[in-house]
């Protein structure tokens, strides 16, 4: 009995130790995957439109200026809402008629980062590129660029802050161009950044920082529910697109670009998880109502067609497992308003 006694003893310490070498283990392996979430040190600014304070302020004031549409009756903040983490709470975009557009208004959050190929399809190479679209839209602000242009030129305030945010402009009669406007614009809204979040905190070394329950969603995120395979980097976006087997009629985003490609028919740019929780409805036509809604999505798996990602599929995850998703995409969450867009333009480049 004595010998039976001190066998199982031997069998349990063994699988202790081995238990204890997989949390060991399970930690820095942890440690490794939030590393590849860490907030960058600074704001990438391109060699062909780079910062300065004065184009960043002129920026600013054209973002916010009704002027830049024909009536005056919209600016660009009045889709992408500075109290409504730069998108806006509807579930497609209002257009100037009073009537919904085909997708939702996309937040700028972050969009310094996830630039390349732009839009819900990726119709816009860069963020300077982006601007005269809802600008001379006519279900938009619909204002042609000459006149946008003429206008702008007239207004005293307006040349003397081109001259001062475009150098080569300082002795220019008419200052103002689209594609300095473009420029201008663009810089501005590179500065529109999520500020610090619970979830970076834990990332930095503060264990205290988030829930038990938000580190267990971040191993599922970053595991069994493959989330990380499409939001990934600091941004929690691949920028890249993706069917996730969701969308369904006429619209077939990235596959209007790509007719003979399958796998880019009903795909969507993979939007930022920066303040997710706050910026409800969700999909590209603001179909899912809530986080709740959006994980059951994925927990189905989708629409199974040929287009559909090969990294969706059923995941058959329990209920503990749905509210743990949640609490970590909570963790997102920044304190609002917050980040250099909401602070004063300064010289340097601002940081995150």
């Amino acid at each position: 009995m004595a010998k039976r006694t001190a066998g199982a003893a031997a069998v349990l310490m063994a699988l202790l130790g081995c238990a204890s070498a997989i949390g060991v283990a399970g930690e820095p392996d942890r440690a490794a995957r939030l590393a590849e979430y860490r907030r960058p040190n600074a704001i990438p600014f391109p060699e062909t439109n780079p910062y300065s304070q004065a184009k960043a302020e002129l920026g600013r004031a054209l973002f916010f200026d009704a002027d830049l549409s024909r009536d005056g009756s919209r600016a660009c903040a009045s889709c992408h809402l500075p109290s409504l983490d730069w998108t806006d709470d509807r579930p497609r975009a209002m257009r100037n008629d009073g009537r919904p557009m085909a997708v939702r208004t996309p937040t700028l959050l972050d969009i310094a980062w996830i630039e390349r190929s732009l839009g819900w399809d990726g119709r816009f190479r860069d963020l300077e590129a982006v601007a005269f679209v809802p600008l001379s839209a006519p279900t938009n602000m619909n204002v042609p660029d000459s006149l946008l242009v003429e206008r702008l030129n007239a207004m005293p305030t307006y040349a003397a802050a081109f001259r001062s945010a475009f150098p080569e402009a300082a002795d220019e009669a008419r200052p103002v161009t689209r594609r300095r406007i473009e420029q201008a614009l663009a810089t501005f809204q590179r500065l529109i950044v999520a500020g610090p979040a619970p979830f970076d905190a834990w990332a930095a070394g503060d264990p205290t920082a988030v829930s038990p329950a938000a580190k267990r969603g971040f191993d599922l995120f970053t595991g069994k529910a493959g989330c990380a395979a499409c939001h990934s980097g600091s941004s929690f976006t691949d920028g890249s697109f993706h069917d996730i087997g969701t969308a369904s009629g006429d619209d077939i985003g990235r596959g209007r670009f790509f007719p003979t490609s399958t796998a880019l028919r009903y795909a969507f740019k993979t939007p930022t998880l920066r303040n997710v929780a706050r910026r409800p409805p969700y999909m590209h036509d603001g179909s899912a109502t809530g986080l709740a809604e959006v994980v059951e999505l994925y927990d189905r798996g989708g629409i199974d067609r040929p287009s559909r990602s090969r990294d969706i599929r059923p995941l058959n995850l329990s209920a503990g497992e749905k509210a743990d998703l949640i609490a970590f995409l909570e963790s997102l969450t920044d304190s609002g308003a917050d980040g250099p867009a909401h602070r004063p333009i300064t010289a340097e480049p601002p940081r995150p």
